[in-house]
């Protein structure tokens, strides 16, 4: 009894197979077969390995939300060169609340404001990736990825040589996240219940001369390889009533990708220049100005992989497609091959038909 239950069960399960055998008597093989086979067989080695190419890439991912942290403070990473000597030039930071933010953070150093060879190659590299950032977006990406491997965002070091008339002010401040302004300008500043102000009377007008160079200057968490849009940036005026002015908007941003997770900061810039003469209109104060102001969403950037089911299927995809594919490219070479020759046969041994002149001419 259980041999026929089994017996029934097997001929059940051999009627549902999908893929029948067929006697290898009834088999035939030809050279165009064999030719197709071969170009299936490389064409799907080839999309096999560019699949699996993609399979190694990556790609980051955008996701847009409300920045719902308010309370935290906004680092500031600074590293500007100003062509004026450090006693001569003063930095500090006004927010929107007009609360001055110490400038103990900052430290002043004394340099030349020329750079090296080596220096100048460095900041020409950094300048020639800024302009590929510019026109390519994409490359934004590449640099999310290579961060970790600690590309230098620094100009190379040099050895002192005097004279340094130049001054160097560099590091990191923290501020409320609302609107500021960072002021670079003659004078050191000093605190007051009214506000701020800069000691700048025994400063000689001759000695004002605000060329500059921004060889960083980034929001938040500060992550090695990541390139600001004003790295680099250098302002040379022959004019000593020179005001620059930086209007920059700050975006939180969220980095996570397969070896790093931090906060950071991406922004935008609009760069404004001018010459300061009262008589024509034109008023303010000599110096370097940086205002900036924080968005209200913030941009998380995630480094997406494929998984690994997905890259079976479409593995899967290729290797029966292409059989498909020349499959059916095969039987419809082999028909329209079998019916040219079936003509070209008829046309050689069909009889001639006899013409009335033929019949005339016949005895």
């Amino acid at each position: 009894m259980r041999r026929l239950t089994r017996g029934k069960a097997l001929s059940l399960v051999r009627e549902l197979d999908a893929f029948p055998k067929v006697s290898d008597s009834y088999v035939e093989t030809s050279a165009s077969g064999g030719t197709v086979s071969l170009i299936a067989f490389v064409a799907i080695a080839l999309l096999a390995v560019l699949e699996f190419f993609v399979y190694r890439d990556t790609w980051m991912k955008y996701e847009y939300e409300v920045d719902k942290d308010f309370s935290s403070k906004l680092r500031i990473n600074i590293d500007i060169t100003v062509a004026m000597k450090c006693q001569h030039v003063g930095a500090d930071i006004l927010d929107l609340a007009e609360t001055m933010i110490t400038s103990s953070g900052l430290h002043y150093e004394p340099v030349i404001f020329e750079l090296t060879p080596q220096q100048r190659l460095w900041q020409s590299a950094l300048l020639l990736i800024q302009n590929r950032l510019r026109e390519e977006h994409a490359a934004q990406e590449v640099l999310y990825k290579t961060l970790l491997k600690g590309r230098p965002t620094a100009p190379p070091p040099r050895a002192p040589v005097e004279p340094l008339g130049a001054c160097r002010i560099h590091g990191h401040v923290h501020v409320n996240k609302v609107a500021g302004n960072l002021h670079i300008t003659v004078g050191k500043p000093i605190h007051h219940p009214q506000g701020h102000a800069h000691i700048a009377a025994f400063v000689s007008h001759n000695t004002y001369n605000f060329s500059h160079r921004i060889d960083h200057l980034s929001f938040g968490e500060e992550i090695p390889g990541v390139i600001s849009p004003l790295d680099g940036t250098e302002k040379i005026t022959f004019n000593n009533n020179q005001m620059f002015q930086y209007f920059i908007t700050v975006v939180p941003t969220r980095l996570n990708t397969r070896k790093i997770s931090a906060d950071t900061h991406q922004f935008s810039v609009t760069e404004r220049e001018r010459l300061i003469n009262h008589a024509a209109g034109s008023h303010g104060v000599s110096g370097v100005f940086v205002k900036y102001d924080t968005s209200s969403l913030m941009v998380t950037v995630s480094e997406q992989h494929m998984p690994l089911g997905q890259f079976l299927v479409r593995l899967c995809g290729i290797v029966g497609g292409v059989f498909s594919t020349t499959g059916m490219l095969h039987g419809l070479l082999g028909f329209c091959f079998d019916a040219i020759c079936c003509r070209f046969k008829l046309g050689i041994y069909r009889p001639r038909e006899e013409s009335p002149d033929d019949a005339a001419q016949r005895p």
